[in-house]
Order: C-alpha cells, then sequence, then structure tokens
C-alpha cells in the first residue's frame, strides 16, 4: 500500500469503529462486539483485507492502548471521587482479582484436560475486568454512584495485578525452580515500584502543570501525554508495574486543579476511543473464527464459572467488611465485565511460547466474547430489577467548558432538583447559597434561565453553582439540605460569653491552629459558619459555637463582632498594604452585618 492508501485505511477503520458505536448503542450491545467484528471480517479468514498473525503486535498495541485507557481512567475519576470507596475498591481490584483466578483456574483444571497450573495461568488471563468496557458501560448507566465509583476504582487497580499473575504463571509454567514465594516477591517488586513511580510522576506533573504557563491550551494535552509515558516508561525500566503508575498519575491529574482540565480530559477520552477500536481491531485480526468452533465447549463453560461462580464468590467474600447491600454485592458481582484486555493478556503466553497456549488463546477470546455480550446487555435491566439505580447518571456529566473558571481558582457545580426535594418551591435567594458562591444558569426544559433572588426553583430545574474554589467544600453538605431540608442559612448559635473564656483575644498564628484558610476548631470552640475567605494570605472569617467572630490567618483575632470590627478598623489605618486594606475591610463590613 501507499502512504496515502494506508492513510485510508486507518480512516476507513476509524470511521467503521464510530459507526459501530452508534450501532452498538441503538442495539445496546458493547461496542467492543462490533468492533471485534469488523476486525474479524477485515483479517485472513473472511475477507482476506488484512493478512494478519502478530501475536506480538497485537500484544504491544495492547499494552499502549491499555495504558491510555487506564490514565483516562484515573484522570476522570479523580482520588476525591473514590475516596469514600478506597477501601472496597482496592479489595476487589487485588484480592478479589486474586480468588476470581484461583476459583476460575481451579474449575478448568478439574473440568478439561489442563495441569493446575495451566488452569491457574487460564485463570489469571481472564480474571481482570476490562477498564474500557466499565468505563464505558458506567457512563451510560444510571447505577447508585457509590457502586459506579467502587466498580471505577476496582477497573483501574485489577488489571496491574492480573497482569503480574499472567507473568507469574508463564514463569511458572517455564522454570523449575520457580515457586510461589518468587511470586510474591514478583508482586511486592512490581506493585511497589508502580505506585512510588506513579505518586512521583503525578505529582511532578501536577506541580508543572500549576506552575508552567504554556503558550496555548492545546499543548497541555502534551504534557498530560508526556505524563503518561514518564509513568509507563519510568516503572517499568525499573521493573515496577507500568499500569498501576499510569493509574497512579492519572488519579493526581484528575485530583488537582490544573489549567485547562476540560482540554486534557476531552482529549483523553477521545485517544482512549482510538485507543479502545485500535485494540480491539486488531484482536480481531488475530482470531480466526474457524477455530473458534473447536473451544466453544470449553469458553461457555468458563464464561459461565467466571459470571455465576468466581467473580460474585469473590464479590460477596472480599467486600464483607463493608456495608453493601445483597442487591449491592450481587451487581457487583455481575459487573465484572470482560472486554480486551483478558484477550491481550492471553497473548502473553503465545509471545513466550509457553505450550498450547494458541489453544488458550481461542478459549479465553470466546468466553470474553460471550461473558461481554449477556453480562453487557443485562446489566442495566438487572440494576434496575435490584433497585440499585437513580434518576442520575452514575457518573457525572460536566456540560461546561470550565478550564478558564477553575484557572482563576473557581469551579462550576450543576446539580438537579427532583420531585420531593426541599429546593422544589425556593426561591434563589432562600438557598443559604455561601458568600463565595452564586447561582449563575439555571436550565429549565432545555432552556438557558438567568436566574435572579426572586426566580423559585421548580423540580426538574439543572442549577449551575459558580462557587470559589475555597468554599467548594461546602457544598455538599448543601446539597443535601437542597434535597432532604432545611432550605436557608442555618441559624447562627446564641452568644453565651463565659465569664471564664476572655471575651477578646489576639495572639500570632501557629501551626496547631490548623489551615487559617478553613479551620475547624479555635481556641477549643468549634467553628459553625465559614464568612469569608482571604485571597492574598491563607486566612478566613468565622463564627464559633460561642457566638464570637474570629479571624484566622498571620495574626489570630477572637472576639464578639463590634471588638472585631473595632480591632479590624486599627489595622485598616496601620497597613498600606492593598491586598491586606481590602480583607479589613471585608471584615469590617461582615462584623457590621
Amino acid at each position: 500500500m501507499t502512504e496515502g492508501e494506508l492513510i485510508l485505511a486507518a480512516g476507513g477503520l476509524l470511521a467503521a469503529g464510530l459507526l459501530a458505536s452508534l450501532i452498538a448503542g441503538q442495539l445496546r450491545v458493547p461496542g467492543l462486539v462490533l468492533f471485534l467484528a469488523v476486525g474479524m471480517i477485515a483479517g485472513s479468514e473472511i475477507s482476506g483485507l488484512i493478512p494478519f498473525e502478530d501475536y506480538q503486535l497485537t500484544q504491544n498495541v495492547g499494552i499502549v492502548a491499555l495504558a491510555l485507557i487506564l490514565f483516562e481512567g484515573g484522570l476522570t475519576a479523580g482520588l476525591p471521587a473514590i475516596r469514600p470507596v478506597l477501601g472496597p475498591a482496592i479489595s476487589l481490584a487485588t484480592l478479589g482479582t486474586l480468588l476470581t483466578a484461583l476459583v476460575t483456574g481451579v474449575a478448568a483444571h478439574l473440568l478439561f484436560e489442563f495441569t493446575l497450573l495451566q488452569g491457574l495461568l487460564l485463570g489469571a488471563v481472564v480474571c481482570a475486568t476490562d477498564g474500557a468496557a466499565i468505563f464505558a458501560v458506567l457512563r451510560g448507566s444510571s447505577l447508585r454512584r457509590r457502586l459506579a465509583r467502587t466498580l471505577e476504582g476496582e477497573a483501574g487497580g485489577n488489571d496491574p495485578v492480573a497482569v503480574l499473575l499472567v507473568i507469574g504463571f508463564v514463569d511458572w509454567l517455564q522454570k523449575p525452580d520457580y515457586g510461589l514465594a518468587d511470586m510474591a516477591l514478583l508482586f511486592v517488586r512490581q506493585l511497589g515500584i508502580g505506585l512510588v513511580v506513579g505518586m512521583a510522576v503525578g505529582w511532578l506533573a501536577v506541580q508543572a502543570f500549576q506552575r508552567a504557563r504554556l503558550a496555548t491550551s492545546g499543548l497541555y494535552p502534551v504534557a498530560s501525554l508526556a505524563a503518561v509515558a514518564l509513568a509507563f516508561g519510568g516503572a517499568d525500566a525499573l521493573h515496577g508495574s507500568g499500569f498501576l503508575a499510569t493509574y497512579i498519575a492519572g488519579l493526581s491529574l484528575g485530583s488537582a486543579a490544573i489549567p485547562a482540565k476540560p482540554t486534557v480530559t476531552a482529549f483523553h477520552v477521545g485517544l482512549a476511543w482510538v485507543a479502545q477500536i485500535a485494540m480491539f481491531f486488531t484482536l480481531g485480526l488475530l482470531v480466526f473464527p474457524s477455530e473458534l468452533g473447536d473451544v466453544a465447549l470449553e469458553g461457555t463453560v468458563l464464561a459461565l464459572v467466571l459470571a455465576f461462580v468466581a467473580r460474585p464468590l469473590a464479590a460477596v467474600i472480599v467486600t464483607l467488611p463493608w456495608s453493601f447491600s445483597a442487591a449491592d454485592r450481587v451487581i457487583l458481582g455481575w459487573a465484572g465485565l470482560r472486554g480486551a484486555v483478558p484477550v491481550v493478556l492471553a497473548t502473553f503466553p503465545v509471545v513466550a511460547h509457553v505450550s498450547g497456549a494458541e489453544n488458550l488463546f481461542n478459549i479465553v477470546f470466546f468466553a470474553v466474547l460471550l461473558s461481554t455480550v449477556v453480562q453487557g446487555v443485562t446489566f442495566e435491566p438487572l440494576a434496575h430489577r435490584l433497585g440499585v439505580t437513580t434518576d442520575e447518571p452514575a457518573l457525572p456529566r460536566p456540560i461546561v467548558e470550565i478550564g478558564t473558571i477553575r484557572r482563576l481558582g473557581a469551579d462550576v457545580v450543576e446539580h438537579e432538583v427532583r420531585d420531593g426535594d426541599a429546593a422544589a418551591g425556593a426561591r434563589v435567594r432562600e438557598l443559604g447559597l455561601p458568600r463565595d458562591a452564586i447561582l449563575s444558569l439555571l436550565v429549565r426544559d432545555e432552556q438557558a434561565l438567568l436566574p435572579r433572588g426572586s426566580t423559585r426553583i421548580e423540580a426538574g430545574d439543572r442549577l449551575h453553582v459558580l462557587v470559589r474554589s475555597e468554599v467548594i467544600r461546602q457544598l455538599p453538605d448543601l446539597l443535601e439540605r437542597w434535597r432532604a431540608g432545611p432550605v436557608g442559612q442555618a441559624q447562627r448559635p446564641p452568644r453565651r460569653f463565659q465569664g471564664s473564656v476572655p471575651v477578646y483575644t489576639a495572639r500570632p498564628w501557629e501551626d496547631g491552629d490548623g489551615d487559617a484558610s478553613h479551620p475547624q476548631e479555635l481556641l477549643g470552640k468549634e467553628v459553625v459558619e465559614h464568612l469569608r475567605t482571604r485571597r492574598d494570605v491563607p486566612g478566613a472569617l468565622v463564627v464559633l459555637a460561642d457566638g464570637r467572630y474570629a479571624v484566622s490567618g498571620p495574626l489570630l483575632m477572637v472576639g464578639p463582632p463590634a471588638q472585631l470590627q473595632f480591632q479590624a478598623r486599627r489595622r485598616l489605618q496601620l497597613t498600606s498594604d492593598d491586598a491586606a486594606r481590602a480583607w479589613w475591610q471585608e471584615v469590617i463590613g461582615a462584623c457590621a452585618l
């Protein structure tokens, strides 16, 4: 083929992949199935357009694609989103993956003509869930947010574990002196190095993003792509898990306020789709459909064992320490979607020339194809039947480009008002928004409205709140009050000054006082309301549980509002710094309210 013909073929394949995704959405089947079908049709046996039998190239394509998909998963999730479910997610990704591999491997040994080690290798290959399949299903799902985040966190963490299991069992089959202690050492070394490198590259990437000022926002995706390569390559060069390092680096960037974040995220979402299409198409090329009939029985039994025994058993056992309902555990067990990852892992023993590896590859492909169709199609209906869905998307879908807003220290949060919410029927001025937040846009019946204080909120409205980064941590409690009530500003505590407590106190701020921008307790009294946030240096104006006001920051001042107002006037007269003068003017105004 000429260069032009190659480019034309690549464009045609990408177009076919997009068409397949559209058709998959209409037919409610996973796009993976159609991507694979396109590859199989173009392969050696059906049309003969692209003769292909290169397992090594397939493995290389799969490794690169998987790294891009894992980075995108971490980037779009961010650590704050999965932190509440970090325990069960890690447990499913590690112990759950190991238990799934062991149960499936033993079953393969007992049911088929595999030795125990060959069966365990087969179990290791198919134990990984597919991050691309999980992310795609969740983004189109209304699964409860806690379950969705658990599956999202697991999908990013279990692939490195599965890769190590496959590498370990391949070595065990080929090296007579290899044993369990060697595999344990492999796990400790690979996961430890991968974690350290991922955290290091992630931290450096965040610092670089926040400090560098690139000429155009289009360069930031290039920088993030460099972070992917540095994380994976650095860990792999040190004999660590490049997949884990890549996911951790993605989590770090996804958790930080970095410039052009929506642009970077959109770029990697698109790149992950390209990686999926390339990976699935390449795997389809590698399959000879005439050989699948010979492994149909083994593949079907393996898929049934995975779907109904190994994965559900693992999900129930490893989530026992956490408060999941029976329905939650059923859906966690059923959501172990297979995809391209197990098929890519099946190329490892072929490349390593393990005896019978080609037959193992065909069995894995058939089992994955069957389980993907069955579980992918039935996942959402089963979740609805079990009552573990809501009327909100499982993963939030931002609809506003807010890269510039984030760079200026603010964010936009979308909230949908449902029937029965306490906020339904309230006026905008009654919502109790913090001072550093405004309701910037109200979407009603797909029409954008500019809200006023007198605008009445209705069920079905989507509220877009523009909020300073310093007070965004107050929003979860506020949004919960909009759901359950009461709506409005919280009542300030009565002023209960006690004779043993000094009415007014002033001293320098100390490290033991905590975060000056968001103090939780001052002089033994709980902070009950955050009134103002200082911009030039860390500091705030807050209300304490005994009714006194407090100014935090370089100087701690605690006392009645009138006394603090008097002290603020003195500070205003003594300083010539414009930022400090603006702060003391804010304090004076707030204390007068």
